[in-house]
Formats: C-alpha cells, structure tokens, sequence
C-alpha cells in the first residue's frame, strides 16, 4: 500500500458516527442472483445489518419481468416521454427497447416507494437482453438520477459501498470497472456499460442515450463521466480467519481526466495518486473485486475513520 502523510488525515469520529446512524434501517433491494462466477457479488445479509443497519429485500426475475409486462401503456408512455425530455438523443433507440426500459424503470420506482428502498442491486443479465429484449441501463440510470443508487450485476456489497458513502459525504456515485491501465502515463481507465446518473456526465445537458456494448440493444448512457478529483472505495468479503469483522476496505485516489468516452458506456480517464501499476497489482494480488464505487467528492478521511470505528480492515493505495 502507498504510504503518505495524507493518509494520517482522519474524520471526526462523531461525524462518521451521525453518519452510521443515518444508515441504519436503510434498505437495499435485491434482484435476481448474482450472475454465474460473480463471486464478488455475493453477500451475508447479517454483517450488512451488524455493522451498518442495513437491511436487504430481495425479488426474482420472473416476478419483475411479470410486473413489466402489466404496466399500462399509459404509465410506460409517460415515463418514456419524460426520458426523451430528459436525454433527446433516446430519439435513436429503438422504441420498443425503449419502451420495455420505460416499463422497467416504472416496476422499480414502484418498488422503491412501496418498500422504502434506499438503492436497488439488480441482476442485469443476461435474462433482460435474451428474456425481455433489452439492456436495463437505462432504467437503472434513470433510477440514479432520480436519487436512488443503483449496482449492476445484483452486487449487493456495492450497493452497500454507495449508500456507506453516500452517507459519509460522496453526493451521487457510481459502480464501477478497473478496465484500462496505461502505466507509462500513470493512468488507469474505470468504466460500466451505461448506467450512470446523468448527473455524472462530463456534460449533463448532452448525456447520451444509446445502445448496450455488447449485446447491440438499448438502452444504455453513452457518455463520458466528469473530471475532477476522485477516491475509488469497495466494501468487501473476507476470508482472512483472523479477521473478526469478515470484512475488508480498498481505497486509492486520482484525478478524472477531461478527456473523450473511451470506451461505449461510461468512462473515466483517472490519473492515479499512487503508481498505477503498483495500484493494479495490488488489487490483482490481493484479490479485490472488480468493482469498486467512485466519488467526486474526497471522503478519504470519513473512510479511514470509519474502518477504525467498526474495526474493518483498510487497504489503501
């Protein structure tokens, strides 16, 4: 781990404690299962509510996809309208693929109201491109922007990481992939398929709307995420015996780059506190999962503060 005096900088423990006050009884909803081999997805309900108050509803597929196909045409119309508002650009996605976001975006903001949820984790393949016919990104970024955090792949621990850093200051955030490394220019490129709250765009006002990468269905973001200073954290498992908590933190730094969408999706080019190599290693050898959450805003203190608190390892970059 890169060691500097920064890392000495503490948060008030009683403002990190106000701020596990206001988690607890927060509410997490839970779609599908983690998709096959997402190790890192998994979850144990019980130390999300020991250590954070947070608790987990969960709800199947099949019962989503059934509350989809019930919205009336009426209600999944008006969302879609007020999409296009939104984001014009969704004028170029197919309308049915469209549509079918409309109709989903419609079943989880039920849910949300209906159960008092505070972010949603949703399996996101690959039973809604083969199934429904459609990417869910949309949705879920509608679902961001409108101030309810949402973790693709039904990665509960990451939608945990959201809402602890929401709480501790972060404002809107978003899941993300390591995806890039170019060491020469000490960068690293994190990225997702397009699910991020417009907020996040480099230009808010032009947050393109568009198809899903891989799968060549809509609707997904399309746009380049903010520059500015960033600080990555992930909430994690861990097997270490001698660890009581059976948790783990990983932390680094850097800065978001003005720089194009470098890849389809949402992208950030960052320029990394630490060396990016050493940082790629260190999470490669350590066995950190893929996603971790990027914040804008620097929360390092409140992080360091909090994993002394609740006596959950921090490994920080």
């Amino acid at each position: 781990p890169l060691i500097n005096s920064e890392s000495t900088v503490r948060a008030e423990k009683s403002k990190v404690e106000e701020s596990l006050a206001s988690l607890k009884g927060s509410r997490i909803g839970a779609i599908g299962d983690a998709p096959n081999g997402f190790t890192p997805c998994q979850y144990d309900a019980g130390l999300l509510q020991r250590y954070f108050g947070i608790e987990v509803l969960t709800r199947t597929i099949p019962d989503l996809f059934d509350a989809a196909s019930q919205v009336s045409s009426e209600d999944a119309e008006k969302e879609y309208q007020s999409a296009l508002a939104a984001q014009p650009s969704l004028a170029k996605v197919p309308a049915s693929e469209a549509r079918t976001n409309a109709s989903v975006r419609e079943v989880l903001s039920d849910w949300i109201d209906e159960n008092d949820l505070d972010a949603i984790a949703m399996r996101c393949w690959p039973e809604f491109p083969t199934e429904l016919g459609a990417c869910p990104c949309g949705a879920m970024g509608r679902t961001a922007t409108s101030g309810t955090p949402a973790a693709c792949e039904r990665d509960v621990y990451g939608a945990a990481t959201m809402l602890i850093l929401e709480a501790l200051g972060s404002g809107t955030n978003y899941l993300v992939d390591t995806v890039d490394l170019v060491e020469e220019e000490g960068l690293i490129r994190i990225w997702h398929c397009g699910s991020a709250s417009t907020e996040l765009a480099a230009d808010p006002k032009d947050a393109t709307q568009w198809i899903h990468c891989n799968r060549k269905l809509g609707v997904a973001g399309n746009f380049a995420l903010k520059p500015g200073p960033v600080v990555l954290v992930r909430l994690d498992s861990d097997s270490d015996p001698a660890n009581t908590s059976k948790l783990r933190l990983v932390m680094t730094s850097g800065e978001s780059l003005a720089t194009p969408n470098r890849f389809q999706g949402n992208t950030a080019t960052v320029r990394t506190n630490a060396p990016a190599r050493q940082l790629i290693n260190g999470l490669v050898r350590n066995g950190y999962p893929h996603h971790t959450v990027v914040s804008w805003r620097d929360i390092r203190p409140e992080v360091r503060t909090l994993a002394e608190h609740l006596g959950i390892p921090l490994m920080e970059w």
